[in-house]
């Protein structure tokens, strides 16, 4: 099966479009990294906001304060997360688990460490 060809109009649209999301999740990204969202604020709003519940769990969990691609990766090893999951695709276990292991990620960028 052949995928139809777009149009310039609906190419710009596509463009366009894959603009805006990689624009949001970087926004939410940014604000989980100074304090003004939390883990779970950002998995509650997965729920709704198909932008943000295509964003790769590694790279929210990569976005917190003191937490790079190892110690990401090796807790979405132990809680059995695979390492392409989407925000969308955890399960309801899974996103309990990554808010047990970050409680206090990003809830204030004030707090003492």
């Amino acid at each position: 099966m052949t995928i139809p060809p777009l149009s310039d109009e609906q190419r710009q649209l596509a463009r366009h479009a894959a603009t805006e999301a990689r624009r949001r999740r970087a926004e939410v990204k940014q604000a989980l990294r100074t304090g003004s969202r939390t883990l779970a604020e950002v998995l509650a709003q997965a729920e709704q906001d198909d932008v943000v519940a295509h964003t790769k769990v590694v790279d929210v969990l990569k976005s917190l304060p003191r937490v790079g691609a190892v110690r990401a990766t090796r807790v979405m090893e132990r809680l059995d997360i695979a390492p392409n999951r989407r925000l969308r695709g955890l399960g309801k276990h899974q996103s309990a688990a990554l808010v047990a292991e970050f409680p206090a990620a990003g809830a204030s960028a004030d707090s003492p460490a």
